[in-house]
């Protein structure tokens, strides 16, 4: 063993859990101040730890033993909750994640941000704490991931087929599912059907070693509607085995509106270059949100949890505070979701967007939609969202900006101060690049009003609105 690996193995004894820390760690803190992040504990325990890696101010440890368990933990409702990771926050308590989650926030605003803060509005929650989930992926493997009782046993494992979640870290071992309690009941019958169906009629699953198989990826759309849509992708294109597949699936499920494949021989499984193919019915299928709805294709970019985008979208729409005399500018408008949602109470709406298949969705939905005040552009917001841009479109009154986790551009940043419109709102999923972003823009904008808001119930992550106004 190195030098190095036996400084980074330590044992604390009789630790307590303090906190809850960033990507759904939780922060143990010794008597002599020692700090170690822990992926296997909740606030409240008291445990042994054995420390695997030293970093410059902390360690990174697992529990080895419990003295005490939390008030705020509860029994994980999943089988596959410690090896799939998917879910981390599982073992605490729902209003204890929303407390946590709404601690993260205001910390990263005061502490990245050096903000000065209004009194803050609850964190919203989600009436749906599991089987919220409107996508699905999921990838096949040849040779699944066995656990340590497995591996430990004289059994001898013949099926080692696997459906189901990349093991996290790990890009070639994938955790078999028989239950997964994210997406509805109908996207659970599915998955279990296309397992149950390969399996019965020896279609062949992907070894990523090898670069051999059939059955390479499984992703499920399902839509507030009741819409399904169900896209397959395969390695090698064995015809008679995606014909019987798609056929089963078409025959077993009416409530699919979409079934569409994917023949896919590169070495990684991304979609977004490759040719989908609609095998029965629509290649896309309906979202509805108040009085607009939206057409949605394999590769369109929709909020996952359909409820809650709804709540989030109400928030951004109450923030923007429009009277039907503004011009507001939305930008990383993506699908032009937000743009179209607050355009009846806007004079006019102009989304910007890199992506030009996102700003092709959002041209279509709007046309259907008969939004016909909402314009959409595409190119790198840097580029687009110019001064020229501004004067050939006019000055908005009301600025959205929904940037993705990486936070806005320093040119954006400025190009917002120069602007000075009257008033911004920032949604965010990463409320730390977000409180970097508000700190540029302190020096001309107060912080009015701060909203969370949980999307995604048993993880770490949360969404935050925040409103901003100039100041006078």
């Amino acid at each position: 063993m190195s030098k190095r690996r036996r400084r980074a193995q330590k044992t604390f004894e009789k630790v307590p859990v303090v906190d809850a820390g960033a990507r759904g760690k939780s922060v143990a803190k010794t008597a002599a101040g020692e700090v170690i992040f822990l992926t296997d504990a909740v606030p409240g325990d008291v445990v042994d730890i054995t420390t695997f890696k030293k970093r410059k101010s902390f360690y990174e440890g697992k529990v080895v033993h419990f003295h005490e368990r939390s008030s705020r933990r509860t029994t994980p409702v999943c089988k596959h909750y410690a090896e799939c990771g998917g879910c981390k926050w599982q073992e605490m308590a729902y209003q204890d994640q929303l407390y946590f989650k709404q601690k993260e926030v205001i910390e990263n605003l005061t502490r990245i941000g050096h903000l000065d803060l209004p009194s803050i509005d609850p964190i919203l929650g989600s009436d749906q704490q599991y089987y919220y989930r409107n996508k699905m992926e999921f990838s096949f493997s040849a040779s699944r991931w066995l656990t340590l009782e497995e591996i430990q046993s004289d059994q001898q494992i013949e099926d080692k087929k696997a459906l189901g979640f990349h093991i996290p870290g790990m890009w070639d071992k994938i955790l078999h599912l028989d239950e997964c309690h994210l997406h509805p009941a109908i996207g659970e019958r599915i998955r279990l059907s296309v397992h149950a169906f390969a399996k019965a009629n020896e279609i062949s699953y992907y070894a990523p070693r090898e670069k051999s198989g059939t059955l390479r990826t499984l992703m499920l759309r399902i839509s507030s509607t009741g819409d399904v849509m169900v896209v397959i992708q395969f390695f090698e294109d064995h015809q008679a085995h995606r014909t019987e597949l798609l056929e089963h699936l078409k025959n077993e499920f009416p409530e699919i509106k979409s079934l569409q494949y994917i023949i896919n021989e590169k070495a990684n499984d991304t979609i977004y270059d490759q040719e989908v193919i609609c095998y029965y019915g629509n290649d896309f299928i309906m979202e509805q949100m108040e009085n607009l709805q939206f057409k949605i294709s394999a590769k369109s970019f929709y909020q996952t949890n359909s409820q809650q985008a709804y709540e989030l979208y109400k928030v951004t729409r109450d923030f923007a505070g429009l009277d039907g005399s503004q011009t507001v500018y939305d930008l990383y408008t993506g699908t032009g979701t937000i743009a179209q949602f607050v355009a009846g109470q806007a004079k006019k709406v102009i989304g910007i967007e890199s992506v030009p298949q996102a700003i092709e969705d959002a041209k279509a939905n709007a046309l259907y939609n008969k939004v016909d005040n909402a314009e959409f552009f595409v190119g790198d917001m840097k580029d687009v969202f110019t001064s020229d841009f501004i004067d050939e479109h006019g000055k908005p009154d009301v600025v959205i900006t929904d940037p993705p986790r990486d936070g806005m551009h320093k040119d954006v940043v400025a190009q917002l101060i120069q602007l000075a419109a009257p008033r911004i709102v920032y949604v965010s999923c990463n409320s730390a690049t977000q409180a970097r972003d508000l700190s540029l823009l302190d020096d001309i904008y107060k912080v009015v009003k701060v909203r969370p808001v949980d999307m995604f119930p048993q993880t770490h992550h949360v969404e935050n609105v925040v409103l901003l106004e100039l100041k006078k």
